[in-house]
């Protein structure tokens, strides 16, 4: 049975990957012009996902940082943290390169003859028809325009700027999450000499990436900084489709949905999709059922209300914090570190982080 997934970024590349362990033979529809990583974007990956990736997609293990704690600040707190996660000293996270995943991917897809790479452009027509099942991850692609524009969509009116920074050696296991009045910024740990920034400006017009590097070293946590690398710049939205599948076309990855970075959960979404969908699959497979649009329709009633909610709960998270800077008042970080002081609450808040609301 032939399966077509119609894109080629990193959730494309992962779930390729997951179903030629099944023996599906699956035709990947890549751009035809190919998009050069950035090599300041990185991706965070909880625990329970990087077990999955290891065991299931392929291991990742030499190409990930491991993160041991992860501190939340707020612009009036000062350097004291609202929040802390951690677990006994033990790694509760992990930050990888968008680059390197990429490659680690590709070269396992490469060498299985089950996987076959066509060069398409988006608006080109194309005969679907041979395949039992299409996935669709390309937001631009003339199938989504057709079937997949209906969404709940809402603009931040804010950019991510994207950034490492290089400074002396350090230990380097504790991520940085500080709210500030400009927007929240994150400091991620990708190796004992540099650390990846993301910084969501609330700013309608374009920064002056010189501003932005200012802004860095002000939010500084720690780091003797040596150099900071140049700053790539993009929008931030977030969005949920209304309808996950169209007879046996079904949406995933970032078209399906799409969520501020403040929390790194994007990508972890995709990869619980990623597993549901496998479970899916092999259910069908021990059953002796066809894949067909019927798995579509599991797959949307089985994952559509947990992605809604936990997709509202990182915006509510975003504008909980967004209004403590417009009132100009420390209320409500002085609450959140009361709860977060809370042993049963604080297990609470990493269990989400770490296996959303599914498990």
């Amino acid at each position: 049975m032939k399966v077509c997934i119609i894109g080629d970024g990193l959730v494309s590349l992962a779930l390729a990957n997951v179903l030629i362990q099944k023996e599906l033979s699956v035709d990947i529809l890549s751009n035809l012009k190919k998009i050069k990583y950035d090599k300041t974007r990185t991706i965070g990956l909880s625990e329970s996902n990087v077990d999955y990736f290891n065991n299931e997609i392929i291991n990742i293990k030499k190409i990930l940082w491991k993160i041991n704690s992860i501190k939340v600040f707020t612009e009036k707190s000062s350097n004291n943290e609202i929040l802390k996660f951690e677990n006994n000293n033990k790694e509760i996270f992990s930050i990888i390169q968008n680059y390197k995943l990429e490659k680690i991917l590709i070269q396992n897809l490469r060498s299985n003859k089950l996987i076959k790479f066509i060069k398409t452009n988006t608006n080109q027509d194309f005969d679907y028809t041979k395949y039992k099942l299409i996935i669709n991850c390309n937001p631009k692609h003339q199938l989504t325009r057709k079937f997949f524009s209906k969404k709940i969509e809402k603009i931040y009116n804010s950019h991510a700027y994207t950034t490492i920074i290089n400074h002396k050696k350090t230990a380097n296991k504790t991520a940085f999450q500080n709210f500030t009045n400009n927007g929240p910024i994150a400091f991620l740990p990708i190796s004992s000499t540099q650390t990846s920034v993301v910084y969501s400006v609330r700013n309608k017009k374009k920064n002056d990436p010189y501003d932005i590097k200012n802004l860095i070293k002000k939010y500084n946590p720690k780091y003797s900084i040596t150099k900071v690398d140049d700053c790539k710049r993009f929008e931030l939205k977030a969005s949920n489709l209304r309808q996950y599948y169209k007879n046996n076309i079904l949406a995933f990855g970032d078209l399906l949905h799409k969520i501020h970075p403040l929390a790194g959960q994007g990508f972890n979404m995709s990869i619980r999709d990623i597993k549901l969908l496998s479970d899916l699959i092999d259910q069908r497979i021990n059953l002796g059922l066809e894949i067909d649009y019927r798995l579509c329709n599991e797959f949307q009633k089985n994952s559509k209300d947990k992605n809604y909610i936990f997709s509202a709960s990182i915006d509510w998270i975003y504008e909980l914090f967004n209004f403590e800077s417009k009132i100009n008042s420390n209320f409500l970080s002085k609450s959140i570190n009361l709860v977060g002081k809370n042993k049963l609450l604080n297990t609470y808040l990493k269990k989400f982080a770490d296996a959303g609301i599914r498990n």
